[in-house]
C-alpha cells in the first residue's frame, strides 16, 4: 500500500495579499455606500455615548440610595428612567448600526465573490489544469466569510473599543486621579501588545490548519469524482486510508491551533484580572478613607466591567480579524494573478468573411524543453473539411487549443480570413468557433439546458432545430421526462454517444461558421459512431470544418487530410492520394484495418 504523498509546508502563496493591500481592495466597497456607512457611524456614536453614560447614572442612583432614604418614592425617578433609557438606547442604536451596515457587507461579499469567479474564468487553461478545485472552493468560501467578518468588526468593534478605552481613561482622570487612568492605559497596552504578539505567533498554525483542510477537501472531491475508477480497482479501503491520513494531519494542525489558543486566552485573562484587582483595590481604599462615595466605587466597577468586556472581545475580534485576513489572503491573491492570455491593447473584433484558417510555421511547446509543434504550416480553405491525424502525442488536440488561443504560440502565426488571431479580441475569436470535444462534460442539469448552453439566448424553436439536426429526437422521446431529464454530474446518466450528440446540438446552436471536431467519435461503438458521423456530416455543410481524428475510417471523405508526426507535417492529401503514396498515412490505415478484423 502506497503512503500518501508528502504535503508541502504551510506557507503563504506567492500571490497572497498583505493587510495594506487587503484594506485597499475593500475600501471601494465601503465607499460605494458612503452615506449608509456614515449613518451607521452616527448610530455607533449614539450607542457608545449611551453606554459611557450608564455607569455615571448608576453612581448617582447608588449615592441617592446610600443617603439613608430607602423609600422608592424618594429615589430620583428621573435617574432611574434615564438609566433604563440609556441601556435601551445602547442596544437600539447598535441594532440600527448593524441593520444599516448589513447591506454594505452583503453587497461586498456578492461583488467580491463575483469578481473572483469571473477572474477565475479569465485565467489561462494551464492554471485550471494545475488547480485543485476543492482547495480553491474552500479558499473562496472562507474568504467571503472572512470578508464579512472583517468589514463589520474592523469598523464597528476595533475603533469604537479603542475610543471607549480612551474615554474611560479621561473620565477616571477627571473624576478620581491620574493613577486610575495610568493603571487602565497600562493594562490595556499590555493586553493589546500580548494579544498582537501571541496572535501573530499563532498565525502559522492557522495557515497550517487551513492548508490541511484544503488538502483533505481536495482529496475527498477527487476521490468522489472518480467513484467508478475506485470501484473498478476495488480501492475503497485504499481511498479511506489515504483520506484518513489527510484527516490525521488536519487533526494535528487543529490541535496545535487549540493549544496556542489556550496560551492566548489564559494570558489575556491574567492581565484583565490583575488590572481589575488593582483598580478596585485603589477605589475600595478611598471609599474606606471617605475620599470616594459608595456610588463612585460602583461606578469604577461598572466602568471596568464595561471596559474589559469589550476589551476581552477585542482580543477575540483581533484574533478573528487576523484569521479573516489569513483566509482572505488566498482568495484575494487569486485576483493578483494576471491572466496570461488577454486581448492586446489594440485588439480588434474578427472581421469574418468565409472562415478560412491558416497555420504558418507555428512553433509551440507546453514546456520550453519539450516542443510539441515544429514549423507547422497548413491551411483549411473556407467551407472545406480538413482532417488532422497522427499518433498519440503528435500534437493533434494542441492545434484545437491553439486555435481557441488557450495558449500563446512560440513562433509563427495562426490566421482566420487573413487576420492573425493574436491581434483579435478573444470574445470575437471564440464566438466564431464551435467545438465538439472528445470528452464532453455536461452540467448537472436537464438535456435541454445543456443544449441551450451553446447560446443561452436562443429561442425554443432554435433549440428544437438543433435537437433534430443532432438526431437526438428519438432518444429524447424515449425518456419519461423528455428533454427535461437531468443528465447527472458531468453527464454520467447518459451514454457516450448521447453525450456526443448533445455536444453536437450545442455546437449547432452556437451558430459559428467554423466547426472543430476533436476526436468526437474515438470512444464510441460502431453503431453510435455512424450515427454521430451522419450528424457531423449534416452539420458540417456550408461550414469550415477541422476534424481531429483517431479512427481514419471516419475522415475518408475529407477534402484534405493532414498527417502529423512528432509535431511536424509529414504528408497531406485526400484519402486516396495518401494511400497511393504509401507513406505514414497508409501505414496507419493498414494497422487500423488489421485491428478491426
Amino acid at each position: 500500500m502506497r503512503s500518501a504523498a508528502k504535503q508541502p509546508e504551510a506557507v503563504k502563496r506567492p500571490q497572497a495579499t498583505n493587510l495594506k493591500q487587503t484594506l485597499a481592495m475593500l475600501w471601494p466597497y465601503l465607499w460605494q455606500f458612503k452615506y449608509r456607512v456614515m449613518l451607521a457611524l452616527l448610530a455607533l456614536i449614539a450607542a457608545k455615548a449611551a453606554v459611557l453614560l450608564m455607569p455615571l447614572a448608576l453612581k448617582y442612583i447608588v449615592d441617592a440610595l446610600d443617603s439613608g432614604q430607602h423609600s422608592l418614592l424618594l429615589v430620583p425617578v428621573a435617574l432611574l428612567l434615564l438609566y433604563g433609557g440609556l441601556r435601551f438606547a445602547g442596544v437600539f442604536f447598535g441594532e440600527v448600526r448593524d441593520a444599516l451596515f448589513g447591506r454594505v457587507t452583503e453587497h461586498a461579499m456578492r461583488q467580491l465573490g463575483l469578481k473572483v469567479f469571473k477572474h477565475l474564468h479569465s485565467l489561462e487553461l494551464s492554471f485550471h489544469l494545475d488547480r485543485q478545485t476543492g482547495g480553491i472552493s474552500r479558499d473562496i468560501e472562507r474568504g467571503t466569510n472572512g470578508l464579512s467578518f472583517l468589514m463589520r468588526f474592523l469598523m464597528f468593534n476595533i475603533a469604537p473599543t479603542l475610543f471607549e478605552i480612551l474615554a474611560v481613561a479621561v473620565i477616571f482622570a477627571a473624576l478620581f486621579s491620574p493613577l486610575y487612568s495610568l493603571v487602565t492605559v497600562l493594562a490595556v497596552s499590555i493586553y493589546i501588545f500580548f494579544t498582537v504578539v501571541i496572535t501573530e505567533w499563532r498565525n502559522k498554525y492557522t495557515r497550517e490548519a487551513n492548508q490541511a483542510d484544503n488538502t483533505t477537501n481536495s482529496r475527498a472531491i477527487d476521490s468522489l469524482l472518480n467513484y467508478e475508477t475506485v470501484k473498478y480497482f476495488n480501492n475503497e479501503q485504499y481511498e479511506a486510508q489515504t483520506y484518513d491520513s489527510f484527516l490525521a494531519k488536519w487533526e494535528q494542525a487543529r490541535l496545535k491551533n487549540r493549544l496556542s489558543l489556550l496560551a492566548l486566552n489564559s494570558g489575556q485573562a491574567l492581565i484583565i484580572a490583575a488590572a481589575i484587582t488593582a483598580l478596585m483595590w485603589l477605589a475600595a481604599d478611598e471609599v474606606v478613607n471617605k475620599q470616594l462615595t459608595l456610588g463612585d466605587l460602583v461606578m469604577v466597577n461598572a466602568y471596568m466591567i464595561q471596559l474589559f468586556l469589550p476589551l476581552n472581545f477585542l482580543g477575540f475580534v483581533y484574533r478573528e480579524i487576523r484569521r479573516a485576513l489569513t483566509d482572505l489572503e488566498n482568495m484575494l491573491g487569486l485576483l493578483k494573478r494576471a491572466p496570461q492570455i488577454v486581448d492586446t491593447p489594440d485588439a480588434k473584433p474578427l472581421a469574418l468573411a468565409k472562415g478560412a484558417i491558416e497555420f504558418n510555421r507555428v512553433e509551440f511547446g507546453y514546456q520550453s524543453q519539450r516542443p510539441i509543434l515544429q514549423q507547422l504550416s497548413f491551411s483549411v480553405p473556407a467551407g472545406s473539411k480538413v482532417a488532422i491525424v497522427g499518433a498519440s502525442g503528435a500534437g493533434k488536440s494542441t492545434i484545437a487549443r491553439l486555435l481557441y488561443r488557450f495558449y500563446s504560440i512560440g513562433g509563427g502565426s495562426i490566421c482566420i480570413d487573413g487576420q492573425d488571431i493574436s491581434t483579435l479580441t478573444l470574445d470575437s475569436l471564440r464566438r466564431a468557433i464551435a467545438i465538439v470535444p472528445q470528452d464532453t462534460v455536461l452540467f448537472n442539469n436537464s438535456i435541454r439546458d445543456n443544449i441551450r448552453y451553446g447560446r443561452p439566448d436562443a429561442g425554443e424553436a432554435e433549440v428544437d432545430q438543433a435537437i433534430e439536426l443532432a438526431h437526438l429526437r428519438s432518444f429524447i422521446d424515449s425518456l419519461p421526462q423528455g428533454d427535461a431529464t437531468v443528465v447527472g454530474e458531468r453527464g454520467l446518466k447518459v451514454s457516450g454517444g448521447e453525450k456526443q450528440r448533445i455536444a453536437i446540438a450545442r455546437a449547432i446552436l452556437k451558430k459559428s461558421p467554423i466547426l472543430l471536431f476533436d476526436e468526437a467519435t474515438s470512444a464510441l461503438d460502431s453503431s453510435s459512431e455512424q450515427a454521430i458521423l451522419q450528424a457531423m456530416r449534416e452539420v458540417a455543410r456550408n461550414h469550415t470544418s477541422l476534424v481531429i481524428a483517431h479512427r481514419l475510417s471516419t475522415i475518408t471523405d475529407a477534402d484534405n487530410i493532414i498527417v502529423l508526426k512528432h509535431g511536424r507535417l509529414a504528408e497531406q492529401g485526400t484519402h486516396d492520394v495518401l494511400l497511393a503514396a504509401n507513406g505514414e498515412y497508409a501505414r496507419m490505415w493498414q494497422l487500423q484495418q488489421k485491428q478491426q478484423r
